[in-house]
């Protein structure tokens, strides 16, 4: 029989990590293919941040928030991945109470500050493309630090109420089948009636994913209404790779995060929820350098000039 006690009292052993390992035959692939993603991951995002301080020409607010966007891809995966590989070579599956509790509360924070920054991003799109006279007025230095902070301030706070309530809530078992300390995981393991303060998390899930989309297809069909009226093809050509890029990502953060987060608790299938899991801390993490800078000639150009074989006419 299965002890009882509450998440932040009981089981300080810590928890096993079931991971992929019902997936035998696929551990070593998993091991493998991660290892070089994660490669990827460090290499794409560290190249973008650097770029971005080494080019004055990509000192712009986009920029700027594409390089907090990368430094948080490059933490959050960070977070999970060195764990997942230990997992998957089958050395060590257990995580401690106080390696889940931080775990849980710095994937979250990191997760919910790339949230907000994406709506941030969108306003940022909305204010180049819909008021370009205005732009450096409206964008100004001062305001994008300031919507940067509010971005992780936010972030964090939302991580902190999770996982406070998290761990307030009476636990059975200690398997997690799962390879991290992921929310829907942990909530399968409550012993008790637990709908209240499981209430009360969905809002703050709902606030920080359902709010946020909101937002950002709001600020695009205001865009896609001023591309629309624009006489110039190249300014629309340009308009639409900047922000169809930035809708590529939104479309993967969010259509992921809202298939596990605003799911009912019954109805969430541990399975399909650690491949899920892999695409949004593996792959999109990954993706986001090559979505933004793949057709993106700044960026290019930059490159080119820091290993210095561009001019300045580029």
């Amino acid at each position: 029989m299965k002890a009882m006690g509450s998440f932040n009292t009981s089981f300080r052993q810590g928890f096993i990590l079931v991971g992929f390992s019902d997936f035998p035959q696929l551990e070593l692939i998993f091991s493998v293919l991660i290892s070089i993603f994660y490669s990827l991951t460090l290499f794409g995002n560290s190249a973008i941040i650097i770029l971005s301080q080494l080019d004055a020409r990509l000192q712009t607010p986009m920029y700027f928030f594409l390089c907090h966007l990368s430094f948080l891809d490059l933490c959050y995966t960070t977070s999970i991945v060195p764990q997942l590989l230990i997992n998957l070579q089958g050395y060590d599956r257990t995580i401690s109470y106080g390696g889940c509790v931080a775990q849980l509360f710095l994937f979250l924070a990191l997760a919910s500050t790339e949230s907000v920054l994406l709506v941030v991003m969108a306003f940022d799109r909305y204010a180049a493309v819909c008021r370009p006279l205005h732009y450096t007025t409206i964008m100004h230095p001062l305001l994008c630090l300031s919507l940067a902070i509010a971005s992780w301030v936010g972030g964090f706070m939302n991580s902190l109420i999770q996982t406070s309530l998290m761990m307030v809530m009476p636990i059975c078992g200690h398997q997690l089948n799962h390879f991290f300390c992921e929310m829907p995981i942990l909530l399968k393991l409550a012993c008790e009636n637990t709908e209240e303060t499981e209430a009360k998390m969905f809002v703050t899930r709902v606030v920080f994913l359902i709010f946020p989309v909101t937002l950002i297809l709001g600020s695009y069909a205001n865009i896609a209404q001023a591309v629309l009226k624009t006489k110039s093809m190249a300014g629309c050509k340009k308009a639409l790779g900047t922000c169809g890029s930035h809708l590529v990502v939104v479309s993967m953060f969010y259509g992921a995060a809202i298939y596990t987060y605003l799911q009912p608790k019954g109805s969430y299938s541990e399975s399909k929820g650690k491949f899920v899991a892999l695409f949004y801390i593996i792959i999109t993490p990954m993706l986001n350098p090559l979505i933004y800078t793949l057709r993106n000639k700044d960026v290019k150009r930059a490159l080119w000039r820091v290993l210095g074989r561009g001019t300045d006419s580029g």
